[in-house]
């Protein structure tokens, strides 16, 4: 049975004054994947790690190693399955389950990660096999405090007498790369053990580099509802956690003091009126929400028949539904990290600045702890001169602009967990005009005031432009700020004084210059961040349709989609027939409503720029059509497994008299594959067969 330990990261006291927990940050080992690689290959041996070996010693020095098996064994995927695979891109469902070391944390972020697979290619390398050049060994790269780093790894993994993993598995016995993926993250913090306790958010910047909302749902904005659309119809990773208790499993089915992934939203037309929906996925892969949207609750027979068998899944896998209302009341935080801060503000516009700053707090000079402990001596903690600048294409920015401050303090030790966090923060100052002759003498330019320290004066007399600074004893603490264009001073510090620590100071805006004052020196990264995501163009556009036409009929989204310019896509003209158009509704259409609303397009949305990224990839040609061996190639690279019968049927039913498939025909096609295999798959009780009700059938098969 899995144990029920606590495994959010718990509150640590600040480290007592005066003793130094700070030593140069030593970053891990940097190993050459390709070169040790091609020596293996050359060799015709195995990778052995000897920097992280198969040794207890990698697993960790405390209570870790008495929950082990008795005779544990490192063992090689080969050795356990007959045909290892390292990842299965055709696996549509989350697949991972956490096993003996309490990471859910962990867990809840990297199944976030999964729903985007070019950021999971990012950290998971996708060209590694245990068939075409393999030598046991794997990388994977990780955001490690303003870095990117690869971590290499042998494939050797602890298992118990039978041959199971003990830490985390898959769901399919021949998969890999989650097992490989947690052995590299606990090699970067030290050992297994130093994955105990943690946060969603920290690992998900570690998988992102991103930037991280909280929102803390007792006090949740009244516009939680449009922030989560945002989030999951845009580049963002999101997770949760529940509240602690002494129980460890509630009587409602949540685990206490555990970490959830978001894994989906939706508001769903029931008989009384709409109701939002979150869905979220338990790590251990079982023990689910028993309150009402859960897989039994009588609030399905509410809806549609095809929006519930599309929606509800009567499977013991983690996976479950709750109303936004419920969401509130039993989970504590909603983190959410985003690639580009754009989350929580409406800024037009696509391209953001992002600079990096590394400091210290050293005991004796520049760690004087808050305002609070100071005693005058304030003004000596690291200062950052913040420029906000004006954007000329962003009529809101004339007023204020959107700024995020990250503040993230560096682990002196190897080891994650062996170093309490301290209790960090730090102040914003505007600098008005009138503070410049505290700075300036008549002769010295203003561009200088960068370099000097602002003094103990400009301190007594002005307030922080966050008047509640909050200090957290967290690795990281973020803010989001709208600051009007001007020149700000950012103050970070420890709550106490005498407390030693690098950190890293990052700041997002749409345009800004950042320094370091007092004449140091320190690395400074300033680039543009760009999001990549396509849809992102559109949504004022969709909005503002929206707005007109709250449902839009099959002769408006055929408007839509031929008003549309298919920017990089030109090749060929694309246009979609009425019937084409009613095709799609009906398969979208999940309440039977006759209409879609902007959340049934976001969805065809983000398939249909997916589609045509395929479909050109697959039109070798460039004809604007497929063959049937290119259809049969562009359903391969779906991801989806169609047999060669299937194929052909389709080529008949949707092709031209040659068998050839346009674009539009190919969006029917994939969009029916999709949605009648979600279907099959919620409705399987053994993966063989389903049963349905006449009305049911009837339904999934005439409109649709």
């Amino acid at each position: 049975a899995m144990p029920f330990l606590p495994c959010l990261k718990k509150k640590k006291s600040p480290v007592p004054l005066g003793r130094s927990i700070f030593q140069k940050h030593t970053p891990p080992i940097q190993q050459n994947y390709q070169a040790l690689l091609e020596t293996c290959l050359k060799n015709k041996t195995l990778f052995t790690d000897d920097n992280f070996p198969a040794h207890f010693s990698s697993i960790g020095t405390g209570a870790l190693l008495k929950k082990l098996p008795r005779n544990l064994q490192w063992k090689r995927p080969h050795a356990l399955h007959r045909s290892p695979v390292f990842y299965a891109a055709n696996r549509k469902q989350l697949d991972l389950c956490q096993g003996l070391v309490e990471n859910c944390w962990f867990l809840a972020a990297l199944e976030a990660l999964t729903f985007h697979q070019d950021i999971l290619a990012a950290v998971v390398p996708q060209n590694q096999s245990f068939e075409r050049k393999y030598a046991g060994i794997f990388h994977f790269r990780f955001w490690h405090f303003g870095e990117w780093v690869d971590v290499v790894v042998d494939d050797r993994l602890p298992v118990n007498e039978a041959g199971e993993l003990v830490f985390v598995s898959s769901v399919y016995k021949n998969v890999f790369w989650g097992a490989l993926l947690e052995k590299a993250y606990a090699k970067l913090y030290g050992s297994y053990e130093d994955l105990q306790i943690g946060q969603v958010s920290e690992a998900l910047v570690d998988f992102t580099g991103g930037v991280n909302i909280r929102i803390k749902l007792a006090a949740a904005p009244p516009d939680l509802w449009d922030i989560l659309t945002r989030a999951t119809y845009s580049r963002s990773l999101m997770g949760c956690q529940t509240h602690l208790g002494a129980t460890k499993v509630l009587k409602n089915g949540l685990v206490a003091g555990h970490a959830y992934t978001v894994t989906g939203i939706r508001k769903v037309t029931c008989q009384y009126g709409p109701e939002n929906l979150v869905r979220l996925r338990n790590p251990w892969g079982k023990i689910e929400w028993k309150g009402d949207w859960s897989d039994s609750s009588y609030k399905w027979e509410l809806l549609s028949p095809k929006e519930k068998i599309l929606l509800r899944k009567k499977k013991e896998d983690g996976e479950f539904w709750m109303s936004l209302r419920d969401f509130k009341i039993h989970f504590v935080d909603l983190m959410i990290c985003k690639l580009t801060p754009d989350l929580m503000s409406q800024e037009d516009g696509k391209k953001w600045m992002y600079s990096l700053k590394r400091g210290r707090w050293v005991k004796g000079s520049t760690a004087r702890g808050s305002l609070g402990f100071c005693n005058g001596t304030f003004w000596m903690n690291p200062q950052y001169w913040l420029n906000v600048l004006p954007v000329e294409d962003s009529k809101k920015s004339l007023d204020s602009c959107s700024v995020v401050i990250s503040l993230m303090q560096k682990h002196s030790s190897k080891h994650r967990n062996r170093a309490p966090h301290l209790f960090i923060g730090f102040s914003l100052y505007k600098v008005q005009r009138i503070a410049l002759p505290f700075l300036l003498s008549p002769n010295r330019k203003t561009s200088s005031l960068s370099k000097l320290k602002l003094p103990p004066a400009f301190f007594t007399r002005h307030q922080p432009a966050n008047k509640h600074q909050v200090f957290l004893d967290e690795r990281e603490v973020t803010h989001d700020f709208h600051l009007e264009p001007g020149v700000y001073v950012i103050v970070p510090s420890t709550l106490e004084p005498q407390q030693e620590s690098e950190f890293i100071l990052r700041v997002f805006s749409r345009k800004h210059v950042l320094r370091e004052m007092g004449g140091n020196t320190s690395f400074t990264l300033s680039k543009e961040i760009v999001d990549r995501y396509e849809g992102k163009i559109w949504e004022d556009f969709f909005t503002k349709r929206f707005e007109q036409n709250p449902e839009i009929n099959a002769v408006q989204l055929q408007r839509i989609l031929n008003n549309i310019s298919w920017r990089n896509f030109q090749s060929f003209r694309l246009s979609f027939s009425l019937d084409a158009c009613q095709g799609i509704l009906a398969l979208l259409d999940l309440n039977a409503s006759g209409t879609l609303s902007i959340q049934e397009f976001r969805v065809l949305w983000k398939r249909l720029l997916f589609y045509l990224e395929v479909f050109q990839k697959k039109d070798t040609s460039r004809s604007g059509k497929l063959d049937l061996v290119e259809l049969h190639a562009a359903v391969q690279e779906t991801g989806i497994s169609l047999s060669n019968e299937v194929c052909n049927l389709m080529a008949i039913r949707y092709g031209d008299p040659d068998l050839k498939i346009s674009f539009e025909s190919f969006v029917c096609f994939m969009l029916r594959v999709e949605i009648m295999g979600e279907a099959f798959r919620n409705l399987t009780q053994d993966g063989k067969g389903i049963y349905l009700r006449e009305s049911e059938w009837m339904m999934m098969t005439l409109y649709s």
